[in-house]
């Protein structure tokens, strides 16, 4: 397993991999746009250069937001969505956000379960903000504190 920056030779494959687990998904496009934003965004490989899982997190204000994660379906539960997670939250310790939020879909068991596992706790929801197949889902907002919790930065 590899993990390292996004580059953009790796845009068809992410935005592949988004399609195929995403109701609403992001476009090559936006990821593109989030490489040239400078957001740290990453992926996660195999040694055959198979993609595993991606994340894209943005910082700012001692604040990071973990923009999007995603996992190739036959690879769940096997603990990469976790340790990219850990990864981007490490990544926002040491770029001195304080706190991390994201979003997650109200019908996202498995990705909510993860988020809690790891100490995020919901501050809110925001309606109708994700699309999907039925028109739009509620999204609930997490947040966790990151200052002194030194576990961010270690990897996995």
């Amino acid at each position: 397993m590899n993990l390292r920056p996004m580059l953009a030779e790796d845009l068809d494959a992410v935005a592949a991999l988004e399609s195929h687990i995403s109701p609403g998904p992001w476009t090559r496009g936006i990821f593109r746009d989030c490489i040239q934003a400078g957001y740290d965004a990453w992926v996660m490989d195999d040694e055959a250069s198979q993609l595993i899982a991606f994340g894209v997190l943005s910082t700012g204000a001692a604040e990071a937001h973990v923009l999007n994660l995603g996992v190739s379906p036959t690879l769940r539960r096997r603990g990469y969505g976790r340790k990219m997670l850990m990864h981007l939250l490490g990544r926002a310790a040491q770029l001195g956000a304080e706190r991390a939020f994201l979003e997650v879909r109200v019908s996202n068991v498995a990705a909510q379960q993860l988020y809690r596992s790891v100490g995020f706790h919901e501050i809110g929801v925001r309606l109708n903000y994700y699309r999907n197949t039925e028109g739009r889902e509620d999204a609930l907002v997490l947040s966790l504190p990151l200052l002194r919790d030194v576990r961010f930065f270690k990897e996995g």
